[in-house]
């Protein structure tokens, strides 16, 4: 009563000299005496003991490149050449200069084999690796490494160091984690040195847009920053739970959504990489798209459980297991599909080689088909598979204008062989092509353009726009809010598009 009082009363006199409390300032006490404080329950008194257990074995990692640069031209020296003036040496033939990058990392083991991001140590726009490696530890002790396994999917490196009894962290358990536990990261952000940072799990199995289809972050609010990539993630108990591997952040610094591989995905392909062999990843031989609104209207299925097929590749193992263009994979093992848990992401921790039950909407029923799982291609192998490429897009070769049927916002024309040697269309190619699209109509809301070729809608082939026409009435009669209809642009791969019919 008599601090609140004195409080009270030194306010009142507007900052005064004196407190009834305390009486002269000279003799106030001080603002921080030495107390102990009754920590929360459940939260930690301190980060410090964790802390220094297990920095010695969080390592700087720093690389350099020699890379290609293109040649500026002096405008000045331009000028002066066209009075005779010779051209400098500096200006023939090419120009290189030195990149590099800092980044983090963690030994796994007392004879130096370091886990770390491959974002770290891949070359210069995504192709090859740095030309060289040094590993820095806590004591600034500097080491050469070399790569002894990377793996982009997974975006994780393996790297190794020639020195013994070193400090190393164990591997926790990732799956026991839940949201609001507290994590420590510890990493070299910016290269001003060894850094702790706190904070909870904000987030588990967060997928990115844009990001791999296998990546499931944990995600939390303990500070990530540039630099931090590929240092550990700690639990309590000191156990690495996670890579610090990424940030969302509309600065390029924290603003508190950092993301870190857990240790269930980081792993074994660690594991795989050490045994010298290449990590293991289920594969169907298919491309999938998520459901949205009005592809799900137009199936009659939920929105967020299953993928529709959009193309299957001849002999792989959808094609042997009879799964077909326009199923909609709802389960994998037994395991439901969401946008969690997609399709890509349950096959790839499938075991290469194990036969699983996969659940598919086909016409509206339910089916079970039972498909060996393959090992998944490299990158490069599936790009060229797919021959994913832009050709064809805005394709404006003077298509045949003829007699069009109007519906769904769209003008269409049976696909002639004229039709289709001007839009460099396969041959064979039998659709409905897109002459003209309603800009204020759903379909051109969707990015339907001139060239589009329709190949089926509802999932049945069509030739004629009269096809499409009697389709669209035919669901609106059954009281469907959307047609899907299957588009081929160019070259591309085909794509499913669901277009809004409830408007008229």
């Amino acid at each position: 009563m008599r601090y609140a009082y004195g409080v009270a009363t030194a306010l009142l006199l507007g900052g005064t000299a004196f407190s009834l409390a305390t009486g002269p300032v000279g003799a106030q006490a001080a603002q921080n005496p030495a107390t102990v404080i009754t920590p929360v329950p459940g939260a930690p008194a301190s980060f410090a003991d964790l802390a220094s257990r297990v920095m010695p074995a969080v390592v700087n990692i720093s690389t350099k490149q020699k890379i290609t640069v293109k040649q500026q031209v002096d405008p000045l020296q331009q000028l002066f050449q066209q009075f005779g003036a010779p051209v400098p040496d500096q200006q023939q033939g090419p120009q290189s200069r030195e990149t590099g990058s800092l980044g983090s990392g963690f030994l796994i083991s007392p004879d130096g084999y370091i886990v770390t991001n491959n974002h770290l140590i891949q070359g210069e726009n995504g192709t090859g690796v740095v030309d060289s490696i040094t590993v820095t530890m806590q004591d600034r002790k500097e080491y050469p490494a070399r790569i002894v396994g990377r793996d982009e999917l997974a975006d994780l490196a393996l790297l190794k160091i020639d020195a013994t009894n070193l400090p190393y962290l164990q591997w926790g358990d990732s799956t026991r984690a839940r949201v609001g536990d507290w994590v420590v990261a510890i990493g070299d952000p910016y290269g001003i040195g060894s850094t702790v940072t706190a904070g909870i799990i904000s987030a588990l199995n967060r997928g990115i847009v844009g990001s791999g289809a296998y990546d499931r972050y944990i995600q939390t609010d303990a500070a990530i920053n540039m630099g931090n990539s590929g240092g550990p993630m700690f639990d309590m108990n000191g156990r690495v739970i996670g890579i610090n591997s990424a940030l969302i952040s509309p600065t390029g610094t924290n603003v508190g959504i950092g993301l870190a591989i857990p240790e269930v995905a980081a792993k074994p392909v660690i594991e795989a990489l050490r045994r010298g062999e290449k990590p293991e990843r289920g594969y169907l031989g298919v491309s999938l798209q998520p459901l949205d609104d009005d592809i799900a209207g137009s199936l009659g299925v939920s929105k967020n459980h299953g993928e529709i097929v959009r193309t299957v590749q001849p002999g792989e193992p959808a094609d042997k297991g009879g799964i077909h263009q326009g199923d909609v994979i709802v389960a994998v093992d037994g395991k439901p599909v969401s946008p969690d848990e997609t399709v890509s992401y349950l096959v790839a921790n499938v075991p290469v080689g194990s036969r699983v039950p996969i659940e598919v909407v086909r016409n509206g029923q339910h089916i079970t088909v039972g498909v060996t799982v393959a090992q998944r291609p490299s990158p490069e192998q599936l790009a060229k598979e797919l021959g994913q490429t832009d050709q064809g897009a805005d394709n404006d070769n003077g298509t045949p204008s003829g007699p069009a049927t109007a519906t769904l916002g769209l003008s269409l024309q049976a696909v002639t062989p004229q039709i289709a040697r001007a839009l460099n269309l396969p041959a064979g190619t039998a659709g409905v092509v897109i002459t003209s699209v309603d800009a204020s109509s759903d379909a051109g809301d969707k990015g339907l353009r001139r060239g589009d070729i329709i190949l089926a809608i509802q999932g049945q082939r069509v030739t004629t726009p009269g096809q499409v026409v009697a389709t669209v009435a035919a669901a609106k009669k059954a009281g469907r809010s959307s047609v899907l209809l299957l588009v081929k642009r160019g070259a591309n791969p085909e794509v499913f598009v669901g277009v809004d019919i409830s408007g008229g």
